[in-house]
């Protein structure tokens, strides 16, 4: 059974999570997708991009997960975000989705997004 305090993880694409984006909230769940371009083992800190966008994502939680460079990875956890703004996703979840259409994937957020808004005001009405 889920805890109480665990939220979903929203999906989100990298280049909403910056400061002016209503995505960019300290302890916000959200779900990930990028590439991976490095992974440091002693500070278990990976970090994906996505076009030009990159975020770091903090792996000490996870297991079972192993990396490699230049392959695609979802991770599900909550942001924290440090005072000069530089946003960590402290990962839960973890896995590798090479093979994923990155394009596809993307649209399919934003096709997600407009239905549940479309939803939420027809509940409203």
């Amino acid at each position: 059974m889920a805890s109480a305090g665990l939220k979903p993880g929203v999906p989100v694409i990298l280049r909403e999570l910056e400061p002016s984006s209503e995505m960019f909230k300290q302890g916000a769940s959200v779900r990930v997708t990028g590439t991976l371009q490095s992974y440091d083992v002693d500070s278990a800190i990976a970090v994906i991009q996505d076009g030009s966008v990159s975020l770091k994502i903090d792996t000490k939680n996870l297991r079972d997960v192993s990396f490699r460079t230049n392959s695609a990875y979802q991770f599900i956890g909550e942001l924290l975000i440090r005072a000069d703004n530089e946003a960590i996703l402290q990962a839960r979840i973890g896995r590798n989705v090479d093979g994923l259409d990155l394009n596809l994937f993307q649209q399919s957020v934003f096709i997600r997004r407009q239905y549940e808004e479309k939803l939420r005001s027809t509940r409203r009405t």
